[in-house]
């Protein structure tokens, strides 16, 4: 059975559009076939709709152990250097380079942390 979250990542559409249009908690391979080969007019408005400029959802790559997940991307989130799992250490990534800081932003989907090399000012 597939649930609903992975419809909507595999229908490229938030997890709320697909509850509000009355996808089920789960659903057969069979019947998610149906409608990305059959798409209904909301779906198909849906993506009529889209402009490119920000993606349903993002791919999360531990830089350190290749843990991934993905996630909905936030309006606040930086264009990130590296990401990791919230359990790894920030020495287990490579060294920023010279004349740059790390930065540090936590909470990036349910186990990351995002980071951020900048130049000094």
């Amino acid at each position: 059975m597939i649930t609903r979250r992975e419809a909507a990542q595999r229908l490229d559409i938030p997890i709320e559009m697909a509850a509000r249009h009355g996808l089920p908690s789960t659903l057969t391979e069979a019947e998610l076939r149906e409608i990305e080969d059959n798409p209904p007019p909301w779906l198909v408005q849906s993506r009529a709709n889209r402009t490119g400029k920000k993606p349903v959802w993002v791919d999360l790559v531990c830089e350190v152990c290749g843990l991934t997940e993905k996630a909905r991307p936030k309006k606040w989130w930086p264009t990130f250097t590296y990401v990791s799992c919230d359990s790894h250490e920030p020495s287990a990534l490579p060294e920023p380079l010279p004349g740059e800081v790390r930065v540090e932003i936590p909470g990036v989907g349910s186990q990351f942390t995002g980071w951020v090399d900048a130049p000094l000012d």
